[in-house]
This record gives structure tokens, C-alpha cells and sequence, in this order.
């Protein structure tokens, strides 16, 4: 899907200074029952949006706004809370750091010059990282808890023996039913290990994600151009997509292993022949 074009002109027409100098002219010409003032307020509106519609770097941060909220899954507070109450007292705190470090950094950017709009058009693009977080920490523990449940040596030697009786049985409908079993056994041990791949993906994906908001806001700290804090914006939300892309190819395959069956999750019972 092509992303729509930003309106900058509508943009700058909801710029607080613009409404605030609208309504104050509004104001005064109602108290002195004269238009002149709110025509004049209107006059200066005209300029002032004629300007600041048409500056690189206003129309940078409406864009990166308007690009962030097409392509991002920011979830409501609520569904940010519900995610989070999943996580364990460690993870939590974590978490909070992160939301911190966010509100610091947002802070950091309304004290630079036209650093309101900032602010508000980047805040977008933190809240889907910090979503992005969050979900790909439940995935972690989603892995975790089914690579817990599921010994992989135990998995192997099973397959080894299993296959070692399959050469020596000369009963084909028990070459049969063991030949379906090894098949089951074989998906069992390669699900085993994608998931141990997936778990250090998803590792090293939460730690990006952390060193690119520290980064950030080390940053901040100093960094006086908004053309700087554009290209700040640009990596995260690089790291938006890619941390979304990771989330939806993890739980395609959490999916698929939750319907492989009850085998697929749980420990290997001891066989009774």
C-alpha cells in the first residue's frame, strides 16, 4: 500500500501557536465588537503558516509523524498494561527504564527551537518501539517456556532408537507405525532448534532496541539541530519495522507449533511397549 502524503498546511493550522493566536484574536475582537483584531490575527495566521508549511524541517517532522502512525502498531494504554502485567517483576522494571529514558528524551526535544512540534510528531515513533518491546519480551517468554517443556536430547536419542528399530523390524505394520513416529519425532527435534535460534533472534533484537534508546538519548543530551533529531527519528523507525517484522515471523511460528498437537509442548512421557 503506498503511503498517503502528509497535509503540512492542515499540520501547521493545529500548531498550538497558530490556534492560540486565532482564538486570542477571536477573543478580543469579541470583547471590543471589532473585527479588526481577529482580521489581523488572521492576516498574521496566513503568514505564519505560509512559512512554516513550506520549512524542511516542520515538514520532516510531519512527515516522520504521518509515516510512523501508518506503519506502526501503537497499542492503546490498556493494551500496553495488559502486556506488561505479563511480565515478570524483572522485565517490568525494565520496561519502566525504558519509558523513562523515552519521557527524557521527549523532554529534551521541547526545549529545542520549535521543539513542541517535535516532540509531539516524534512521540509516536517511541511508543511503537516500546510496544514493539513489549511484545517481542512476551514472545521471549513464550519460547522460553516451550523450550522448558521439551527436552532436546531426550527428543534425539528417542529418534536414534527409533530409526535403529526401523532397520532391524521386519513386521510391516510396525515399520509402519514407527516409520509415521519417526517422521513426528524428526518435525519435533527441527521445531526444537528453530526455537532455539528464534530465542536468540528475539535476544538480540530486545538488546537492540535498548542500545538504540540509550543511544538516543545520550544523544539528546546535547544535540541542538532538528535536522539530527530527524535522522534520529529515521532509525527508530527502522528499528520499528524490523522489530515488527521479527514479531510476526515469531509468532507465525509459535502458531504453527501450537498446532502441531500436544507433542509439540510438552515433555516426552515415558513410552510403554
Amino acid at each position: 500500500m503506498t503511503p498517503r502524503s502528509p497535509n503540512f498546511l492542515l499540520a501547521a493550522i493545529l500548531t498550538p501557536a497558530n490556534v492560540f493566536a486565532l482564538v486570542a484574536g477571536g477573543a478580543v475582537s469579541l470583547v471590543l465588537q471589532d473585527p479588526a483584531p481577529l482580521a489581523a490575527a488572521a492576516g498574521a495566521s496566513t503568514l505564519y503558516l505560509a512559512l512554516l508549511s513550506t520549512m524542511p524541517s516542520f515538514r520532516r517532522a510531519v512527515r516522520a509523524n504521518s509515516e510512523a502512525q501508518q506503519v506502526s502498531d501503537v497499542a492503546t494504554p490498556g493494551e500496553l498494561e495488559s502486556l506488561a502485567a505479563d511480565l515478570a517483576p524483572s522485565q517490568r522494571q525494565h520496561y519502566e527504564a525504558l519509558r523513562a529514558l523515552r519521557d527524557d528524551i521527549l523532554d529534551r526535544y521541547r526545549k529545542m527551537p520549535g521543539g513542541r512540534v517535535l516532540a509531539a510528531s516524534s512521540a509516536n515513533r517511541f511508543d511503537a518501539l516500546l510496544t514493539s518491546f513489549l511484545r517481542l519480551v512476551t514472545t521471549l517468554n513464550g519460547y522460553r517456556t516451550f523450550l522448558s517443556q521439551a527436552d532436546r536430547k531426550v527428543l534425539e536419542a528417542e529418534l536414534v532408537q527409533l530409526e535403529n528399530e526401523l532397520l532391524r523390524d521386519t513386521n510391516e505394520k510396525l515399520r509402519e507405525v514407527k516409520a509415521r513416529r519417526v517422521e513426528i519425532l524428526k518435525k519435533r527435534v527441527q521445531r526444537y532448534l528453530q526455537a532455539e535460534e528464534s530465542r536468540e533472534v528475539v535476544s538480540h533484537q530486545l538488546a537492540s532496541i535498548e542500545d538504540l534508546l540509550r543511544l538516543t538519548h545520550e544523544q539528546s543530551i546535547a544535540i541542538r539541530d532538528p535536522e539530527l533529531v530527524g535522522r534520529q527519528l529515521d532509525a527508530l523507525s527502522a528499528e520499528v519495522a524490523a522489530t515488527e517484522e521479527t514479531v510476526k515471523e515469531m509468532e507465525q511460528f509459535m502458531q504453527v507449533t501450537q498446532e502441531f498437537g500436544p507433542e509439540a509442548s510438552v515433555s516426552t512421557p515415558v513410552r510403554v511397549r
